[in-house]
């Protein structure tokens, strides 16, 4: 179960805004908490961010983002109940720059040992294991070094070895090892982000990193 913690502290951040155009970023509301914290950090760095479940806002929309905290199946319900597991297949289609953060992250593969017989959203090949038992607690809850195995454009100019922060009971098994952007270790190796085209996504918290985070929301923004 990936539960919510701190949300978005501007004080504890200094990544400027600036030279971000201002831009259209729905971050869709369905019930899965956590929006307030993205909402805030997307707005610092000088985007206009409206939450939504609306088809048009987030076909219409610069960026998508999917946030959530909770449960992989009660997740997956909410989205069929709300109709969005279409409308972001489109988005994805449509190539606009889409990322999905924590829970957001899981939704995106195949399934999840969490909640076992219920389809996710199949965007990306792979399964959602629970963190093994090896004497560290579970949750995951606190801060983790990242590796880079791959190029991923999320990380631009934020060095390998920054501390990223982590609230997780589960984490990713992807099927192609090349989308893997970001790695960490907690009693398994932890596949921490993901990209494949226009689609990003963070088992970390980015609204909740400070300034690491920020950078790292800033990226995707800019793209």
């Amino acid at each position: 179960m990936n539960m919510p913690d701190r949300g978005f502290d501007e004080s504890m951040c200094r990544t400027g805004s600036e030279d971000l155009e201002k831009t259209v970023v729905a971050i869709i509301d369905y019930d899965a908490g956590n929006v307030k914290s993205v909402e805030k950090a997307t707005e610092y760095l000088g985007k206009d961010a409206v939450l939504t479940r609306n088809r048009l806002d987030i076909l219409n929309a610069d960026h998508v983002i999917l946030p959530g905290v909770g449960a992989f199946g009660d997740a997956m319900k909410r989205l069929n109940d709300y109709d969005l597991v279409g409308v972001i297949s489109e988005a994805v289609d449509k190539d606009i720059p889409f990322l999905g953060i924590c829970l957001g992250l899981q939704l995106l593969f195949d399934e999840s040992e969490e909640s076992p017989g219920v389809e996710g959203l199949g965007l990306i090949p792979g399964r959602i294991r629970r963190i093994p038992d090896k004497g560290l607690k579970v949750p995951h809850i606190g801060w983790n070094s990242l590796k880079y195995p791959n190029p991923g454009r999320l990380f631009k100019d934020v060095p390998e070895g920054s501390y990223v922060y982590f609230v997780h009971s589960y984490y990713l098994e992807a099927e192609d090892a090349s989308v893997v952007t970001a790695t960490t270790e907690y009693a398994a190796l932890i596949q921490a982000s993901v990209e494949r085209g226009n689609l990003f996504a963070t088992q970390f918290h980015p609204e909740k990193s400070s300034d690491t985070g920020l950078a790292i929301l800033k990226n995707f923004l800019e793209i």
